[in-house]
């Protein structure tokens, strides 16, 4: 009878190849592949919607549809932008539409003042609503659902008041150059554009970013890293309410008055567009350059239901949306099940 020793016994199996990511860790081939998929993913998919709508009517690749997709989704992109920062530290915002509106009003109302008045007011309102939401996540422990929802009708309410529950319009002054700021396409979209550069930098090439991941992922381990998770987490809500202040000094240039019904809904709407661009809705991984698919997505298939399906309004709309968002969070589920394995 033979014994096998170490020397004799038939060799293991060689592990998989692994390589170096770009986060500097080894990973096997399958995982580079889920990498790839989560970060690339909401661009093929974009893509493909829109070769496949090309293909099926060639007027819809028209450059009057495209200035139309831009321009009528620039402020949304912002919320998305605001929204992305806060989601990847595991939090949400649900006040962005109403700070949003609030913004419109505060900007229309401060443009006879002077045009400058009405890009600071809302934005230094909304940054201080934003704080003060931070501060009561941070150090008061409170759940972000619950905090960002009293924001939602906080600013819902301020809103009612300074129009007397809607019945007082502000408008800009025809002459002021405010206006301009929302006027046409190119200079909505260069605003935007601009800060959403400024973003990605934000988001891929600082120590905060690093730290906003690091606190998605496991904020515990965070702390114990040394990590400014408090100070984060006030920022990231302070930057968010900033970005809706400067969507709704946007939006109030481009229409010429404080409008106090738009924002309804522009939450979710944001929300659905970061995790369609492949965020995790849990936190720990954001992607700048996949929220501008995510909203560049949900733009195109608002552009084309409102050409095909008009008769359906918003409901086919807020349908295919919702089933969009379902299928990228079911998906996200099968591919961190997959990296488990």
């Amino acid at each position: 009878m033979s014994v096998r020793t170490p020397e004799t016994a038939a060799p293991l199996p060689a592990p998989p190849p692994r390589r170096a990511g770009r986060d500097g860790l080894l990973e096997t081939p399958r995982e580079r592949w889920i990498r790839r998929a989560e970060r690339r993913g909401p661009l093929v998919v974009l893509v493909a919607v829109c070769a496949a709508a090309t293909a099926a009517s060639p007027s819809d690749a028209s450059w009057s549809d495209v200035s139309t997709i831009l321009g009528n989704n620039a402020f949304v992109w912002l919320l998305a932008l605001g929204m992305t920062f806060v989601i990847t530290t595991g939090g949400i915002d649900l006040s962005v539409g109403s700070l949003y509106a609030l913004g419109g009003v505060l900007a229309a109302r401060a443009s006879s003042s002077g045009p400058w008045l009405a890009i600071l007011l809302p934005l230094v309102v909304c940054a201080a609503w934003g704080a003060v939401q931070g501060l009561l996540v941070a150090y008061g422990g409170m759940a972000p659902f619950i905090v960002t929802l009293a924001g939602l009708l906080g600013a819902r309410g301020l809103l009612q008041a300074l129009t007397n529950q809607g019945s007082t319009t502000y408008l800009v002054p025809a002459h002021s150059w405010f206006r301009h700021l929302g006027a046409g396409t190119w200079v909505p979209v260069g605003i935007v554009a601009v800060l959403f550069a400024l973003g990605w930098i934000l988001m891929e090439r600082t120590g905060y970013g690093a730290t906003l991941t690091a606190i998605g992922g496991n904020q515990d381990s965070a702390v114990l890293l040394g990590l400014p998770v408090a100070r984060a987490k006030v920022l990231v809500y302070l930057l968010s309410g900033t970005l809706a202040g400067a969507a709704g000094a946007l939006a109030g240039a481009r229409l010429g008055s404080g409008v106090t019904t738009i924002g309804v809904g522009y939450e979710l709407t944001a929300i659905a567009a970061v995790v369609i661009g492949g965020t995790l809705l849990t936190g720990g991984y954001g992607t700048i350059g996949g929220t501008v698919c995510g909203v560049l997505l949900l733009a195109v298939i608002h552009h084309l239901i409102d050409r095909y399906l008009s008769q359906y309004g918003s409901a086919m709309t807020d349908a295919v949306n919702g089933a969009f968002l379902a299928v990228v969070v079911l998906a996200q589920a099968l591919l961190e099940r997959s990296r488990r394995r």
